[in-house]
């Protein structure tokens, strides 16, 4: 039963899921969070970063470019450009949103890029699953990768508060895995920086539609299954006036010699 709330009153715990509930989840675009999260930013600007490698760059490969959303902000792009996608509802969506900038939209997944080697003089890989062997062999010489991923540490804090195990091993991908297997895939590091970055949540609704949006963090995420764990956050959310979890955070810039 939903309960209902007067005009001057905070939205109710119903109402806050419902609409976190009924919010799209097209490509990978994270814009009804707008106003209900805030922080979460590095100090570094990945699109900046990006922006500055594509004048010399011919021959550009997205990879898991999810809805196309940030290679797109990107153009002018180089004139061959080529977008990878894994998750085949995101390759519609994305192809929709980068033909008109001549960009070929390959659904595909990282452990295997549909290229013959030598093929790219620039990589970008946003949040995207990394393959260093696989970059490697595509990468033509002194070509770049220019990578944010997120780590393994990432969003704990969330299943700290639901009373869910981490989804991986916290040690398992950090800046120091990351760098050791592109060097062992024949790459030059040229930059690495990482960083835990405060993300705060300002209702349950934020919540609910983060753990939709990446299921991994809560393999097991259920409404009901979680319903008295998000119903306690909530209180925790209205008295505290916000809930704070972590991201993990890192960029490597490296260069195939």
């Amino acid at each position: 039963m939903r309960i209902p709330s007067g005009p001057n009153s905070p939205p109710s715990y119903e109402r806050l899921v419902e609409q976190a509930t009924e919010a799209s989840l097209g490509g990978w675009d994270f814009g009804w969070l707008r106003g209900r999260t805030s922080g979460g930013q590095p100090s570094w600007v990945y699109a900046e970063r990006a922006s500055s490698l594509l004048p010399t760059a011919r021959r550009l490969l997205d990879m898991d470019t999810g809805g196309g959303e940030l290679l797109a902000s990107l153009s002018p792009l180089p004139r061959h450009t080529v977008a990878m996608e894994g998750w085949p509802p995101n390759v519609p969506i994305a192809g929709e949103r980068l033909r008109p900038l001549r960009v070929a939209v390959l659904g595909a997944a990282a452990d295997r890029i549909p290229v013959r080697e030598a093929t790219f003089d620039l990589v970008l890989n946003r949040h995207g699953a990394l393959n260093a062997a696989e970059i490697a062999r595509v990468l033509a010489p002194n070509g770049r990768l220019l990578t944010q991923q997120v780590g393994s540490r990432n969003g704990l804090e969330l299943n700290d508060a639901l009373g869910a195990p981490p989804p991986i091993d916290p040690a398992s991908w950090t800046l120091e895995v990351a760098v050791d297997q592109l060097r062992r895939a024949g790459l030059r590091v040229l930059d690495a920086r990482e960083e835990m970055v405060e993300y705060v949540f300002h209702d349950i609704g934020a919540v609910v539609f983060q753990l939709r949006a990446v299921p991994w963090q809560v393999q097991d995420f259920d409404l009901n299954r979680y319903d008295q764990r998000l119903r306690a956050l909530h209180e925790r959310i209205c008295s505290q006036g916000a809930f704070t979890a972590r991201d993990h955070r890192f960029l490597i810039e490296s260069e195939l010699p």
